[in-house]
């Protein structure tokens, strides 16, 4: 029987595609699961074990030496005075001369000391001018000197500090410009404790500023407009009026009305050693960070000039605003008290020389401000009362008050804020 050629062909396609079909079926791909390799899976929790082992021994480590830091800080004492051998006011009734003034005002958790001391100085200066007892706003002034740092910070493109420090003679500059409040048309705080805590804020306005300066951006309105914004945020917007006694006030009809004040009657000074650009009875530069508008209009004066100046003006009824140092072991908030003791260097040898050398030295500071409202003697020695806004003044009896001996100021402190009457015979003509 004969095959059929197209039958065999039908028989050889059918082989074929059989065959191809079976490859196909053969050769197919699939999905399965990732391989394991138990060996390697090994090595790797060994290696895991050997780092937590390391961790945890760093952790405890870490741990062992924040303890006894810790315990080393809680340890540490103080070379401090021996206050029993120091004859010293009793109380701040004890000072024989006492300016009026109002009751202290802590700062809390600020570096605004400049503006607690100056806005205490203009309360006192109200009172001595029209009896009446006024309480200011001190973050009134805070607010707007942040605005005026921010404004130089874009006109240095970054150079200008903003930062919580300044001089309280910003006091003059900020009145001049924008006026003054009292405190209860501008509290400046938004907790209801009414404590102040500038921590959060300065992280921010810091933060915001660097920004600026990555990006480029240094139009002065935009900035100060985004500045303001944190300001508000924190301490409140101050108000463009108020009602006070019976009336709507602006802070330019309250400074010049109520307050009475003539801004330009206030003159800072310093004492530095006579040299170029520093002669006395020049004007010069208080060359610190926190006179970060670069002032130079301060008045050059000898320290026993300066000091005059200080007892002067207490004796004749005017208090001021002194600054410098508050980091010395002669100064002692539980005893309310400062001095500079003998085995630092004895008080005859406190001179412009000993002054300057700790200036230069970096031993004498721009800490604090404060504001002297009195004066006693005892057993030779001159002592001042001083109002303070600062936590150390609160560790005390009297709460908010130093009792400072005369050469610790003529020693420590670098700069007053006076009335010019008590320097007529001292400044330029």
């Amino acid at each position: 029987m004969r095959s059929h050629p197209a039958f065999l062909m039908i028989v050889l396609c059918a082989l074929v595609f059989g065959s191809v079909a079976e490859a196909r079926d053969r050769d197919r791909a699939v999905y399965r699961g990732p391989n394991e390799y138990p060996i390697l899976d090994e090595i790797t929790a060994r290696r895991d074990s050997l780092a937590d082992a390391v961790n945890a021994l760093q952790t405890s480590t870490d741990e062992r030496y924040e303890a006894d830091a810790e315990a080393l800080e809680d340890a540490d004492m103080s070379l401090r005075v021996d206050w029993t051998k120091i004859e010293r006011p009793k109380t701040p009734d004890a000072f024989k001369t006492r300016l009026p003034h109002l009751p202290p005002t802590p700062q809390f958790y600020t570096g605004s000391c400049w503006a607690f001391a100056a806005t205490s100085m203009m309360e006192s200066e109200v009172i001595r001018l029209t009896g009446d007892k006024i309480k200011l706003s001190e973050m009134w002034l805070v607010y707007w000197e942040y605005v005026e740092k921010v404004r130089r910070w874009v006109r240095e493109y970054g150079h200008s500090p903003v930062a919580e420090g300044s001089q309280s003679d910003a006091i003059v500059d900020i009145y001049k410009a924008y006026g003054a409040v009292p405190k209860e048309a501008y509290v400046g705080v938004l907790f209801d404790d009414e404590r102040h805590d500038h921590h959060q804020m300065m992280d921010e306005l810091t933060g915001y500023l660097a920004w600026a300066k990555t990006n480029d951006v240094w139009d002065e309105e935009r900035v100060i407009a985004g500045a303001r914004l944190i300001l508000d945020d924190h301490l409140g917007a101050p108000p463009e009026t108020f009602f006070w006694q019976g009336r709507n006030w602006s802070a330019r009809s309250f400074l010049l009305e109520a307050m009475r004040l003539d801004m330009d009657a206030y003159v800072g000074c310093v004492s530095f050693m006579e040299r170029p650009g520093y002669a006395f009875g020049d004007q010069c530069l208080l060359d610190v960070t926190d006179n970060w508008r670069r002032k130079d209009s301060y008045l050059n004066l000898p320290v026993t000039e300066f000091m005059r100046m200080v007892h002067e003006s207490v004796r004749r009824g005017y208090s001021l605003v002194i600054g410098g140092d508050n980091s010395e072991a002669g100064m002692d908030g539980q005893y309310d008290a400062a001095v500079i003791p003998s085995w630092d260097i004895p008080a005859d040898h406190i001179d412009q020389s000993s002054r300057e050398h700790r200036i230069r030295n970096g031993q004498t500071g721009d800490d604090h401000g404060i504001h002297v409202v009195g004066h006693t003697k005892i057993d030779g020695r001159q002592w001042y009362l001083i109002k303070d806004s600062n936590r150390s003044s609160r560790l005390g009896t009297f709460k908010g008050y130093y009792f400072f001996d005369g050469d610790y100021i003529k020693l420590k402190m670098l700069s007053i804020l006076v009335h010019k009457d008590v320097l007529r015979n001292v400044l330029p003509r």
